[in-house]
């Protein structure tokens, strides 16, 4: 299902004419899809840490800078050291001043700045971070992105959610009850994170 296809299903549900192009388009409806479609995707990206969002990369010193399509660490010990050992996660910058002055054994990293600090700075030889790609939108020949670009854009979660997403939203727009459709939308998106966990 691409862009394009997903809002003239949404069209089909809210009665409206389907539509030959909406990503550029002057059409005022075709750009409201749009924008519901990149804002609905966007909540569905960040929600949950999709398989196919799960990326990896190998630090090589101190401070290493995060890849461009960083949106956040995965759960649960993203960070280790080229010899297996996880590296313990600092949130304070307060914290991070003494941890640095004061290095121990036990291996910890600080993000600032678009940056991974490591503590003592030789644990981020060859450490990987395992993250979470901000790129949820796929787009032949180019490659992911994280917004739309063209009518045949797809997404790398399922696009029955995108679908769902925008309803809601375009009938809250609209002055419409919508609060059936939110709720369906919920229930499908944590049946999709369910499944694409291997819960089922």
């Amino acid at each position: 299902m691409t862009l394009l296809s997903a809002i003239n299903r949404v069209c089909d549900i809210v009665s409206l004419s389907q539509f030959d192009s909406v990503y550029g388009s002057d059409e005022p409806n075709a750009q409201t899809m749009v924008a519901f479609a990149q804002e609905a995707g966007d909540e569905i990206a960040r929600r949950a840490d999709w398989q196919k969002l799960l990326k990896s990369h190998a630090a090589a010193a101190s401070p290493e800078t995060l890849p461009d399509d960083f949106q956040r660490l995965t759960p649960g010990g993203p960070v280790r050291t080229a010899g297996s050992v996880f590296v313990r996660p600092v949130t304070n910058s307060g914290q991070w001043a003494v941890i640095a002055g004061i290095p121990s054994a036990t291996p910890h990293f600080f993000i600032s700045g678009g940056q991974m600090l490591f503590s003592p700075a030789s644990a981020a030889a060859s450490a990987v971070i395992d993250y979470v790609s901000k790129n949820w939108v796929l787009h032949d020949p180019d490659g992911k992105h994280a917004s739309f670009t063209a009518d045949d854009d797809t997404t790398l979660f399922p696009e029955r959610l995108l679908v769902k997403g925008i309803v809601w939203r375009w009938k809250r727009q609209k002055g419409l009850a919508y609060e059936d459709n939110l709720a369906e939308f919920e229930a499908d998106l944590a049946q999709e994170i369910n499944a694409d966990r291997g819960a089922g």
